[in-house]
């Protein structure tokens, strides 16, 4: 070993040890005679000291050539600092260094690799390895492992068995778009890389293994954002002979542990919502409940008044965002404009200012009269104080277009703590979705979950009232893991691809090898997917998961750093078939 200790591990009772570190040097400050030197790894800071008188001659000089990032060893004893630093770990001490050896020189890097770097997004993504070398982006990468290992602990104990699935599979028709993998052994013909291992870990309830696990790469091609990448991490998990309150038991079970473990929060009684009133109360399938400001139905107090804009619409929601009422008329202009942004579409806001002597004040006096606001304020829970948003227009655009206005009033008042968690479970998904495009239901998780046992009949009638048994766990607005009970027998699996528009030839083309596995005993059985990087990226306080990736890729897709995707050859082309394919 190069070092007997970390940077980060030394401390008074090390004084007059004789220890030897190694790592990165942080920053130089030469006074002359004197000179300091932050030593860095990933473990902390640790002052190394170089004095005239007491430091050979020729090891001050060495010491006076280093530069950021040198990578060094260093030899020496432990001293106590006289002027202690009590912000750091090692602040009690410092090593006063008696052989330096330089492992490797650097050059000047492109930014200050400290926590508050002056690197922007794409140079550092540039210079990822360097990025990493950064505390805020190792502490997200410990907080990972934290996470992994615990998810691990915690599986364990359940008596599930983590198996690793294949990653060349073969592509499906439903859900996002495919990467795709060129054979060469079989000229034109393609494998995909898994958006989940959904059918495999299906296959797997069919062979016994009744409680699985992975902490598993999955892959879409998708538009990209904030939380989401090409490439990322699912735990994944199935469990046989349960049933849906099991399963959310269970997996109930493994966020608590998380949040205990990690953060030492206990996260309480997590909520049920029925996506019926998700969408009701929050026009929004995974609804932020750190904050109340439900959704109001206003319309029959608001109609037939005179004023068009509500007389004409089909409905109007209401929202009271509660101390908010001192709001001035430029702030609620600008609420305005924003609601009226092409991302949002609404033609427009309706306030009511409810004041502290009792008066309400609105952007529609002239239509309404004290008493007709003062039902409005009733209806919302409106006190003294109190500021009432309104919107109208169709029903399915106005709930999404406030859901946006009730966030970001949330955003506004201070409501969306970063340190507060409140989870719940969302369930009683649609089966099925209906899609303008292609004119044809899609299911809305994926073709093999489960309808409620009672709702199988509508499957002929009004495919579009089918429940599915299906669940999602949201905390703070996010949604971080969704999975289903599966169908686990071949007729009800073969009816559920009939209503998604596939011929009996085309299912057993895609999915002949499950449909025969559900003939050899398949127990009834349900699983979730939590998305990994989403949860890390909220126990870390953050919006974007990029951080809590080693090495990910940006808002198009691209390693800057590695400069991927690239383009291939022409002879690795012609050896794939896809020239040919090309030309053609």
């Amino acid at each position: 070993m190069l070092r007997t200790h970390t940077c980060g591990e030394l401390r008074l009772h090390h004084v007059h040890q004789q220890i030897t570190l190694a790592g990165w040097v942080q920053r130089v400050r030469n006074k002359g005679g004197l000179i300091w030197v932050d030593l860095r790894d990933r473990y902390g800071l640790t002052q190394l000291i170089f004095e005239e008188g007491s430091t050979d001659k020729i090891l001050l000089e060495k010491a006076a050539q280093l530069g950021r990032e040198f990578v060094v060893q260093a030899t020496g004893r432990v001293v106590e600092r006289t002027a202690k630093n009590d912000k750091m770990p090692t602040g009690d001490i410092e090593i006063k260094v008696e052989e330096l050896t330089v492992l490797n020189p650097a050059k000047v890097p492109p930014f200050i690799i400290e926590d508050d770097t002056d690197g922007g997004d794409e140079l550092r993504m540039r210079y990822r390895y360097l990025d990493l070398r950064r505390n805020v982006i190792r502490e997200k990468l410990q907080l990972r492992h934290r996470m992994m290992q615990e998810t691990r602990s915690y599986m364990d104990k359940q008596q599930f068995i983590e198996v690793e699935t294949p990653v060349l599979i073969k592509s499906t028709p439903e859900g996002a778009r495919d990467f795709v993998v060129p054979s060469r052994v079989n000229p034109g013909e393609f494998y995909a890389l898994p958006q989940s291992p959904q059918t495999f870990k299906q296959l797997l309830m069919v062979s016994g293994f009744d409680r699985y696990f992975q902490i598993v790469k999955c892959f879409r091609d998708e538009d990209l954002r904030a939380d989401r990448q090409p490439e990322f991490t699912q735990i994944d998990c199935e469990m046989a002979f349960v049933n849906q309150e099991d399963i959310l038991n269970t997996f109930e079970g493994l966020v608590k542990h998380l949040f205990q473990s990690v953060k030492g929060v206990d996260l309480g009684h997590v909520p049920h919502l029925t996506y019926a009133d998700a969408m009701k109360f929050y026009g929004n399938d995974k609804p932020d409940l750190r904050f109340d400001m439900k959704f109001v139905d206003l319309t029959a107090l608001a109609k037939g008044a005179g004023f068009v804009v509500i007389d004409q619409a089909e409905i109007a929601l209401g929202i009271c965002a509660k101390g908010a009422g001192e709001y001035t008329r430029k702030q609620l202009d600008e609420l305005t404009e924003w609601v009226k942004r092409p991302q949002i579409g609404a033609k427009g806001l309706i306030y009511v200012r409810y004041q502290q002597d009792g008066i309400l004040k609105s952007s529609v006096d002239k239509f309404y009269s004290q008493e007709q606001l003062k039902a409005w304020a009733d209806a919302v829970g409106a006190v003294p104080g109190d500021l009432i948003l309104v919107l109208s227009g169709d029903e399915k655009s106005t709930r999404k277009q406030l859901s946006e206005l009730r966030l970001k009033m949330g955003e506004e008042l201070g409501l969306r703590d970063r340190s507060v968690f409140v989870p719940l479970w969302v369930v009683d998904f649609p089966l099925l979705e209906w899609d303008e495009e292609s004119q044809r239901f899609h299911a809305m998780h994926h073709p093999f979950t489960s309808p409620k046992r009672e709702d199988i009949p509508l499957l002929e009638s009004d495919p579009g009232a089918v429940r599915a048994n299906a669940y999602d766990l949201v905390i703070n607005g996010v949604e971080v893991g969704g999975g289903s009970i599966r169908i686990h027998d071949r007729a009800t699996q073969q009816l559920m691809f009939t209503h998604l528009g596939f011929t009996e030839e085309e299912a057993q083309k895609q999915f002949g090898f499950l449909l025969e596995a559900f003939e050899f005993g398949a127990p009834p059985h349900g699983g979730i997917a939590f998305g990994f990087d989403r949860l890390c990226a909220i126990f870390g306080g953050s919006d974007s998961i990029r951080d809590y990736i080693a090495f990910p890729k940006n808002n198009s897709g691209r390693d800057v750093m590695i400069d991927s995707p690239s383009t291939l050859d022409e002879a690795q082309l012609a050896e794939l078939s896809i020239r040919v394919a090309l030309k053609k």
